[in-house]
């Protein structure tokens, strides 16, 4: 079997495990005084002893040595031999990014093949030497071989994958000559969690164990022709059958007619999702236009025919979409680690709080969304939370709260990063913002729309000085322009003393949206229903100027007002006839709402989002295109820009 092919699950499991070893680092911090009575000790060593054994298999040495290392700091850690101090902590949390690096330049084929030196040097330190194993090189001698009994774990996860790596790792010692079940069942996961196997080998039964152990997920092992530990079950025709070398079975013995049930998930590249998503995309298109042309012809049976390939297009797409939402945890876990890191190299204290994990969005957009999270939450450990002699000079605790929230709101979700640091110096923005020409110069005050609009600027920045956190003036900026190319709005609310909470709102996928259609001339435009609360015809006395501008009165509120003509650069309106009216959408985007007139609306329709970059000096005003079911082109609007 070509090793090659469980690259990819290498690199997938290994970063479950350094993403689990990194949340019990920072457990064993926070418990820094128990050491290795510390269950979070357990949680890391299992981790890198799991990483250890895969990487080994897969003839990674800088991971399994590195991880060696790391194992054998753990083991002292664990037996008590070693305190947990914060030189122990900075060494492992290095060696735990260190060891990340390693993996990902492993699968990719980089791998240089040299550990770094400092760093083991480091971990040798503080460990005591493992002794090597001599067995691994050791030629097999003749005769029939060990008998090594072998149980999974209860619940392991492609236990035929396992299977395989243990019987890799026995190769290295000598031959594995005979295995019960046979290699067949074992690799198509056709066993319960017991099976058997022989080795020829020189290596001590320690040796064998550990090859074994290595792995993962191995619950118990048994070396040796005498009796079983009362935990270890004899594998059914083990001892009679094994006792006679692979190549003279008459037949393998088959798998055991009960075991655990089917695995229920599996992996999947998401390239697939993607393909699959952009197919019932244009399903979607196609389905709008069969539905024009069905409704043309007027006949009946073709009219239903089509009605129900549209019901199923629905749910198939509804399936491919749930398919791709995955819980915001994915990313948010990783965050802890971030905070812990800038929070000591800038000298302060933070509890940081995580909210909404389980709330779940689209695969892609998760990705995208995870650079700018970790911008905000930098700028609140570096700008917004102070020092702990600041905060205790201020009346406030030394340790400063940092919550990373995620909520559900209609169709699209908010995640929110809050500090009660300092807030915002608005006194500050406004006199940089005068001296760069952005604003007037008489000018006294700032709200939360224009604050957020300068500190979105390129470049815009009120830092004194520089630093490896931020000051260069493009964190917001950052933030801002990759919440808008994924159809999604930011917002600000800040208070002095308090504390500042950046907010930003997402669609749960950016690939299908149900969209209101409007038309403006001869160019319809699609307008994201998520972000539509209101429609309302436009009678003279609806329209007000306030201080120079228009404004539309809908419903007991004063509304900004947009006319599309005017900002596509279009003549202004000219009504067909006497009962003709402007219509006007009122959208909105968290709490804040604004009202834009078009001619007419002309219905609602599922659009396929298509994603392109703006135009050099064009109208920000539009966030992507779609096909319409008559085939024609239609922009797409930027709701955000407009607030």
């Amino acid at each position: 079997m070509d090793s090659f092919q469980y690259a990819e699950l290498f690199l997938t499991e290994s970063r479950e495990n350094i993403a689990a070893a990194n949340q019990a680092l920072l457990e064993l911090e926070r418990d820094g005084g128990q050491g290795g009575a510390s269950p979070a000790v357990g949680a890391i060593f299992r981790a890198v002893h799991t990483i250890k054994g895969m990487g080994a298999t897969m003839g990674y040495a800088v991971v399994a040595e590195l991880a060696h290392e790391m194992e054998t700091v753990l083991d002292g850690v664990r037996r008590g031999e070693l305190a947990v101090d914060p030189g122990v902590m900075d060494v492992l949390f290095q060696a735990t990014d260190v060891l990340e690096r390693a993996i990902e330049e492993a699968v990719t084929g980089r791998e240089g093949g040299v550990l770094p030196t400092a760093l083991v040097e480091a971990l040798r330190a503080m460990g005591t030497q493992a002794p090597t194993s001599t067995g691994w090189t050791v030629p097999a001698p003749p005769g029939p071989g060990t008998l090594i009994r072998v149980r999974l774990a209860p619940d392991t996860p492609l236990r035929g994958v396992r299977a395989f790596i243990i019987l890799q790792n026995l190769r290295r010692l000598g031959e594995v000559t005979a295995t019960e079940p046979s290699d067949e069942a074992l690799q198509s996961d056709s066993f319960g969690a017991d099976f058997a196997i022989r080795v020829l080998s020189n290596a001590t039964p320690a040796v064998l164990e550990h090859a074994i152990r290595s792995a993962g997920d191995v619950e118990d092992v048994h070396v040796g022709e005498d009796r079983a530990s009362a935990a270890m079950p004899r594998v059914s025709g083990a001892r009679e059958s094994m006792m006679t070398p692979r190549s003279q079975l008459a037949q393998p013995t088959p798998a055991p007619a009960a075991g655990p049930a089917p695995a229920r998930q599996i992996r999947i590249d998401v390239r697939r999702l993607d393909n699959l998503m952009n197919l019932v995309g244009e399903l979607v298109i196609a389905r709008g236009r069969l539905a024009q042309i069905a409704g043309e012809l007027g006949d009946a049976a073709l009219v239903d025919t089509v009605t129900q390939a549209s019901r199923l297009i629905t749910e198939l797409r509804d399936e491919i979409t749930s398919t791709r939402m995955v819980p915001v945890s994915q990313i948010f876990d990783r965050f802890p680690r971030v905070v812990r890191d800038v929070a000591r190299g800038l000298g302060k204290q933070i509890d940081f709080v995580v909210e909404g994990k389980e709330i779940e969005l689209d695969r892609a957009m998760l990705d995208d969304i995870a650079d700018s999270i970790v911008h905000l939450l930098r700028n609140a450990i570096d700008h917004g939370i102070e020092s702990p002699a600041e905060r205790v000079a201020a009346g406030k605790s030394p340790s400063g709260r940092l919550v990373l929230s995620a909520a559900r709101d209609r169709s699209a979700v908010v995640i929110k990063v809050a500090d009660d640091g300092r807030g915002i110096d608005r006194k500050r923005v406004l006199a940089r913002a005068k001296r760069d020409g952005l604003v007037d110069t008489q000018k006294q005050d700032l709200s939360e729309d224009e604050l957020l609009w300068l500190l979105a600027r390129p470049g815009f920045s009120t830092a004194e000085r520089v630093t490896d956190v931020s000051g260069r003036g493009v964190g917001v900026d950052a933030v801002h322009t990759r919440v808008r190319s994924l159809g999604g709005a930011m917002d600000i609310r800040s208070a002095p003393g308090e504390g500042t909470t950046m907010m930003i709102k997402l669609p749960l996928t950016l690939a299908i949206v149900r969209a209101l259609l409007a038309r403006v001339a001869d160019e319809t435009y699609a307008i994201p229903l998520a972000h539509v609360s209101d429609t309302l015809e436009v009678t003279p006395e609806l329209v007000k100027t306030v201080k120079g501008r228009e404004v539309l009165l809908a419903r007991d509120e004063v509304l900004p007002l947009h006319r599309m003509r005017e900002l596509v650069d279009l003549p202004a309106y000219v009504p067909a006839n006497e009962i003709a009216l402007e219509q006007a959408v009122v959208i909105d985007v968290g709490d804040r709402r604004a009202a834009l007139v078009v001619d007419e609306l002309s219905g609602q329709e599922e659009i396929v989002v298509k994603q392109f970059d703006a135009v050099k000096d064009g109208l920000p005003l539009f966030g992507g295109a779609t096909l319409l079911g008559d085939g024609t082109p239609s922009l797409i609007v930027d709701v955000s820009s407009l607030l």
